[in-house]
């Protein structure tokens, strides 16, 4: 029942993730960039449930945004689902207690998100890259996303740990004690 409950909450804070970006934020862009929540959600579930559910998560939410909003059937999903992946290796590698290290981590996934985003769609429209105007971009957007971070972390870490807590459990080997 926990883990039903568990889920319940991710697929709320998809479905307002998707309201917030959708509609809010199109209105509060800066130099006509918005953030891009979707990414620290599936960075989140990675990081706190583990990577086969932040996987599973990312390719099932990009899978619905391919179809929502994409022009074809797979960057989405396959971005996201890389994202889930990494954010199991965050995890070993950097504190979840930390605000720094939760704003490097979002800041990691998503230049390497829109610099995968940004190459596929130069493949697929087969335009040149614009470098320069291209970091200035994801610049704007990494700051926005750290901001917003700032805002709503203490609600990210009760629900990561609530929602770690129902996946994983508390693992205690009490016989060595």
């Amino acid at each position: 029942m926990k883990k039903f409950k568990a889920i319940l909450i991710i697929v709320l804070s998809f479905l307002i993730t998707y309201f917030l970006q959708v509609n809010l934020f199109s209105w509060f862009t800066i130099r006509g960039v918005s953030p891009n929540l979707f990414v620290g959600i599936i960075l989140l579930i990675g990081l706190f449930i583990g990577k086969k559910i932040g996987a599973l998560f990312g390719a099932t939410f990009g899978f619905i945004l391919d179809c929502l909003v994409g022009k074809i059937i797979g960057p989405y999903t396959v971005l996201l689902c890389l994202v889930g992946l990494l954010g199991e290796y965050f995890d070993k590698n950097f504190s979840k207690d930390s605000l720094i290290s939760i704003i490097i981590m979002y800041v990691i996934s998503t230049i390497l998100f829109e610099i995968g985003y940004y190459g596929f769609e130069c493949i697929k429209f087969g335009f040149e890259p614009e470098i320069l105007r291209f970091i200035i971009i994801l610049l704007v957007e990494a700051i926005y996303n750290s901001v917003l971070i700032i805002i709503f972390y203490p609600a990210i870490k009760r629900a990561g740990y609530y929602i770690e807590n129902v996946f994983k459990g508390k693992k205690l080997l009490t016989r060595y004690f």
